[in-house]
């Protein structure tokens, strides 16, 4: 059995599309907030040994967890982009996670990801040195001109959809953070981040229902799925 791995839980953003003075990782699914239904999932998986969320300035919604399921949840601030709060979770890791140590990052509104998918990834991204979750691209794809007209199909071979969790050894995640923030890039997710620096992320294939989160509608679907996933 190989050592637990320690998930960094970026959770500093707003959520503005789903609109609202509450944050949308705070907001109510199924009941509860959003984002313990993710943290509880994240728990409760065996290979995850403890959760630093990575909290905006001055959040007043936090919900106070300290542990959850026998495992630390440990906390700190971030930063404007979610890539200088995944930067801030990774320097924050307990001294005993070394550089050379796999940590995992897991976008706060995706509740659904599916244990058996985080074992994939972790037990296939070790041996490839770094790996995230992601899909094929299955449907077709248009690019839109600027008066909101398709302008031509773009071909969907060897796309695919990125989800989190993304894992990469920490040490070499930070340093790659660090490299696009010093060229003024911001990257979108950690994948990128090893992309520029010449790395090439192994694509694990997940369940297509490890959905973001992102409009009020989400929410009514990610209801739907979490008891079925």
């Amino acid at each position: 059995m190989m050592a637990p791995l320690w998930c960094v839980v970026p959770a500093a953003g707003r959520g503005t599309r789903v609109g609202g003075e509450l944050p949308k990782q705070y907001l109510p699914l199924a009941g509860r907030p959003l984002i313990l239904h993710t943290l509880e999932r994240l728990a409760a998986h065996p290979r995850i040994a403890g959760l630093m969320v990575v909290l905006g300035n001055c959040d007043r919604h936090w919900l106070g967890i300290e542990q959850l399921s026998g495992k630390p949840v440990l906390t700190t601030v971030g930063g404007a982009e979610r890539c200088d709060s995944v930067l801030a979770g990774l320097q924050a890791l307990p001294t005993e996670v070394s550089d050379d140590t796999f940590v995992l990052v897991h976008d706060a509104a995706r509740p659904c990801v599916r244990e058996a998918d985080i074992s994939r990834l972790i037990d296939q991204g070790i041996a490839a040195g770094g790996a995230l979750l992601g899909a094929p691209l299955r449907d077709t794809l248009k690019r839109a001109g600027d008066n909101g007209r398709s302008q031509v199909t773009e071909p969907r071979d060897h796309r695919w959809r990125a989800f989190t969790p993304q894992m990469f050894r920490r040490g070499e995640l930070a340093t790659a953070l660090h490299a696009a923030s010093a060229d003024g890039v911001t990257v979108s997710d950690e994948a990128m981040a090893m992309e520029r620096v010449g790395l090439a992320p192994l694509l694990v294939e997940g369940a297509e229902d490890n959905i973001k989160v992102t409009t009020a509608a989400d929410f009514a679907l990610a209801e739907f799925l979490l008891p079925r996933t």
